[in-house]
């Protein structure tokens, strides 16, 4: 398990490089962004049972790729097929090497946002608090995982570099609980009043009899599988239909994407080189699926300074063709 000082030396060797750098089918997850607003559901970190890892999170980074229906189907509705970012694993993504070079044309911008990576922070402990929710069913082992979006994180963050945090919040016995609190900002949920407790608590014998029984998780089991060279290239063919409007084509890509209920699988999924990937019909920005909490877009600043069109929006077809002659240049 890694100190304190050496996960603050990482995040702020993290830190140091992006300010350089300008250019599972369970039901383990507690879905904290169901809660009602107003009210506080608490959560108490466990370590990473990957012993390599520095952190008690893993980052994920996913894509959305919207279609317009399924090719063949009648009355298909919108769908969002979800796909994995490949920068997870330090490789480049080909589908953000194209995207970046839109936020240098302010008319591409809101395309650029659209089809830009969602982060996320994947932890597991136990939930001390439903904050009032009440959940269908809960599973037999007490550790649960959470989908923690950049909001929340960077409240995480933000204590584990302060220095009057003395020891690691998941501390069996001097560590703190963290209280996610859901309010409301400009009609979306915020919940940038949530914090870590005040003070310490160890954990009860139930808490440890479930460590102890259960074992922690590897967080890096529940990142979605890594793509190979031929799913990469699939990837970059959906991102092309979906940019031009076309449904998404099971007879070309089901091989290797199928649009389906199932969440995307892991890295511990032994069937085959298919993975199940969410399509949702399209909804507003507030609702989430079961395991798809609402997140945070970080998309990189535009180097251009022209101003925007004048009527705010370009059609799809005015940004599909702005693209193509950019690429044709």
């Amino acid at each position: 398990m890694a100190t304190l000082a050496e996960i603050r030396a990482k995040l702020a060797q993290q830190d140091n490089r992006s300010s350089g750098n300008s250019g599972g089918g369970d039901n383990a997850i507690f879905p904290h962004w169901n809660i009602s607003e107003g009210t506080t559901a608490t959560l108490r970190f466990l370590p990473d049972g990957e012993d390599s890892n520095t952190f008690f999170w893993v980052e994920r980074a996913m894509i959305r790729l919207p279609f317009s229906g399924v090719k063949g189907e009648t009355n298909s509705k919108a769908t969002q097929v979800q796909v994995p970012c490949v920068e997870m694993w330090g490789d480049t993504c080909p589908i953000l090497t194209e995207v970046r070079t839109w936020f240098k044309d302010p008319g591409l911008e809101e395309m650029g946002r659209k089809y830009w990576k969602k982060k996320s922070y994947l932890f597991q402990g136990f939930v001390t608090d439903t904050g009032g929710f009440k959940e269908d069913k809960t599973p037999e082992n007490a550790i649960r995982r959470f989908i923690i979006s950049p909001q929340i994180f960077n409240i995480i963050k933000g204590a584990l570099m302060d220095p009057e945090m003395e020891d690691l919040p998941t501390d069996y016995s001097r560590g703190v609980d963290f209280r996610v609190t859901k309010t409301q900002k400009g009609g979306y949920a915020d919940y940038s009043t949530s914090s870590w407790a005040r003070r310490e608590r160890p954990l009860s014998e139930f808490e440890m009899s479930a460590i102890n029984n259960n074992g922690l998780h590897k967080l890096a089991d529940f990142l979605p599988k890594r793509p190979s060279d031929v799913e990469l290239k699939v990837m970059k063919e959906m991102f092309e239909a979906s940019v031009n409007g076309e449904p998404f084509d099971n007879a070309r890509w089901g091989q290797y994407f199928r649009v389906g209920g199932g969440a995307v699988a892991t890295s511990t999924d032994t069937t085959d080189a298919r993975r199940e990937v969410k399509a949702t019909t399209t909804a507003p920005a507030q609702s989430a699926p079961a395991e798809d909490p609402p997140f945070e877009v970080n998309t990189p600043v535009a180097t251009s300074s022209s101003a925007p069109a004048t009527d705010g929006k370009k059609r799809a077809e005015d940004i599909l063709a702005a693209i193509k002659a950019r690429n044709n240049k």
